[in-house]
């Protein structure tokens, strides 16, 4: 099984684009295919804060429809879900870029996009489960105990981290390097927290590169245990990174 596994896109369509181009991809069908049957995987947070979070819809969308690509969600998109299934949820931190973006939209086009949205967000899994156990894809991590299961905790967990109810100085929730403990066998490939470069510890890898941020969009390949990047086109900002 060869995987390329994505970190937070965020509207970063430009970056993905290249990012995929670099990794062999051929976008002739209007989605990224690999010649080699390479498939891509999607750690979350498709959305938000970038300039073309509608884009990144379309195609992840697709990308699994047609079997070609792995998506579970982050708390963006599960976010962007209640949004789009009438919730009442504050259109803040992110959310108010792909909403100004669904606006400028048609009627028949924020219908289409609501409902492959939604159809992308309930098919996928809450993490994935690769490569007979060996590989898995969670948004913000996971336990070791916790692989296999799907209550509510462990759902908080995947899509928040090991929050632990506090929050930092700069408002951000507080989160337990859950990291540092992992003995587990299974590779936990995953995202959510902004690092400047790809963090290994143990068996698990942080690729959240902070794209968004103006940092870079970083691929890892599996088998091949290797990391592709591209460097963002925005603006590096403020955003607190963890070395």
């Amino acid at each position: 099984m060869s995987i390329d596994i994505i970190g937070d896109i965020h509207g970063c369509y430009k970056e993905f684009e290249s990012l995929t181009l670099q990794l062999g991809y051929d976008w002739g069908s209007g989605i990224p295919v690999h010649p080699d049957k390479r498939k891509l995987s999607f750690v979350g947070d498709l959305t938000d804060r970038g300039p073309e979070s509608i884009p990144v819809i379309e195609v992840v969308y697709r990308l699994v429809k047609e079997k070609q690509a792995y998506y579970s969600p982050g708390n963006h998109c599960n976010k962007l879900y209640r949004y789009f299934l009438g919730n009442k949820v504050q259109i803040t931190h992110g959310l108010e870029t792909t909403v100004a973006e669904y606006e400028q939209l048609s009627g028949k086009e924020r219908n289409e996009i609501k409902r492959k949205f939604i159809w992308l967000y309930e098919q996928a899994p809450l993490y994935q489960i690769l490569d007979n156990g060996n590989l898995v894809v969670a948004h913000a991590g996971i336990r070791e105990d916790y692989i296999g299961q799907y209550s509510k905790k462990v759902k908080t967990f995947v899509l928040y981290g090991d929050i632990t109810g506090k929050n930092n100085p700069d408002g951000t929730p507080e989160r337990r390097d859950w990291a540092k403990h992992y003995k587990g066998k299974p590779l936990i490939v995953y995202g959510h927290t902004p690092v400047k470069e790809p963090v290994r510890t143990g068996r698990t890898i942080n690729i959240d590169t902070g794209a968004v941020f103006g940092n870079k969009l970083t691929a890892y390949r599996y088998p091949e245990d290797e990391v592709v990047f591209v460097e963002s086109s925005i603006p590096l900002g403020t955003e607190r990174f963890r070395s």
